[in-house]
């Protein structure tokens, strides 16, 4: 489990502010999800696996994983590696610390 590549709050609200395009995976649940997001796809991590094969990314792409503390990203994180996905960074504290930022 390597944690080298992960991505910090930080830089994800700064790329989002920049209007970079990013492959954001939101694993949460749906209510989560239509609560507060900042976009993405939304595919509860429970469901990731059998619905690997619609994902619209290739297998280099740069995909950002995001839940509600780093949890479930963290697992939906091996679940896209187990498949083949080389890139995938998980959000370090999930979306409350990208709550906390947007609070300062």
């Amino acid at each position: 489990m390597s944690h080298s590549n992960d991505i910090r709050a930080g830089e994800i609200k700064e790329r989002l502010n920049n209007n970079e395009p990013l492959n954001l995976l939101d694993v949460r649940e749906p209510i989560e999800y239509h609560t507060h997001n900042i976009g993405g796809l939304n595919i509860p991590v429970g469901k990731l696996a059998e619905h690997i094969a619609q994902l619209p990314w290739q297998y280099n792409d740069e995909i950002i994983v995001i839940c509600k503390v780093g949890l479930r990203s963290e697992t939906a994180k091996s679940i896209l590696e187990q498949n083949g996905y080389q890139n995938v960074r998980n959000l370090i504290g999930g979306i409350l610390a990208i709550e906390k930022l947007q609070s300062i």
